[in-house]
């Protein structure tokens, strides 16, 4: 069988869509990640391609089943090439569909993680946090509004890789590693920046030598500003890199460590 008969409708991007917002990382294994998913997320099309039972499908089965993985924000995006390729040229496109799921599964893994992982959730975050602080709730309809559009961005990738089949590949290469890079930096700067607002202790430990008092503080300020936070954030990362060390006993001991300087009246804010 070298080309499918059948042309894929509205209904079956509607279906893969579907599956792909609610069951992507259900079959998520560390021997294949993400193809056991992959498979499910457009076996009913396959076997309207190539029929139910054929030589064709069960040999295509097995090549969606291979190690798959990137960014759940889009993958639909080389879903619709491989499907564009398939149907044009059924089994023949094995070979193409396997290099464009390798080539690109890379490369859309870090923009994925960058923008919607790291940079969405940063600048979202401090937005809602600063309003919540001044007991504002827009902020919370904010990035609820901004998550719906990105769905909506993932429910419309599909069919537009479709129709652009493997120009896709060509058009946006040379483009990634500048859109990771830039990505990359924005949310190390959202990140910084949230540091440098959000965690707001200092030292109101105030010592006296003879007459004179120390304000420790005032001391780190000279020195830097919003040291303590900085480095306290610091402290928290080496944790989290020690063997056995969990955020969940990180959080234990960060509301352990509050309780304790407030307390003794080390830190405060």
């Amino acid at each position: 069988m070298t080309k499918s008969n059948y042309k894929l409708t509205k209904a079956d991007f509607k279906q893969i869509n579907k599956r792909s917002l609610f069951t992507f990382q259900l079959g998520w294994n560390y021997e294949r990640m993400q193809g056991s998913s992959y498979l499910y997320m457009i076996l009913p099309q396959l076997r309207k391609m190539y029929g139910d039972g054929t030589p064709e499908l069960k040999e295509m089965m097995k090549t969606h089943t291979q190690f798959f993985n990137t960014s759940n924000f889009f993958h639909t995006i080389i879903t619709g090439i491989d499907l564009a390729l398939e149907e044009n040229e059924g089994l023949a496109a094995k070979d193409a569909v396997n290099g464009v799921k390798t080539g690109l599964m890379g490369p859309f893994a870090p923009i994925g993680d960058s923008v919607f992982a790291s940079l969405v959730p940063a600048i979202m975050g401090s937005i809602a946090a600063s309003l919540a602080i001044n007991g504002n709730p827009i902020g919370i309809f904010l990035w609820v509004g901004l998550t719906f559009l990105i769905n909506i961005f993932r429910w419309k990738q599909l069919e537009i890789a479709y129709k652009e089949g493997t120009k896709l590949v060509t058009t946006m290469r040379d483009k990634l590693s500048s859109l990771v890079d830039a990505a990359s930096v924005m949310g190390v700067f959202m990140v910084g920046a949230l540091i440098a607002t959000m965690i707001n202790f200092k030292f109101i430990m105030a010592p006296k030598i003879g007459q004179k008092v120390i304000n420790i503080q005032d001391l780190f300020d000279q020195i830097f500003p919003r040291l303590v936070p900085a480095l306290f954030t610091g402290l928290i990362f080496w944790l989290l890199g020690r063997k056995g060390m969990t955020p969940t006993k990180a959080i234990f001991m960060i509301i352990i460590f509050a309780l304790a300087m407030a307390y003794f009246k080390v830190l405060g804010v």
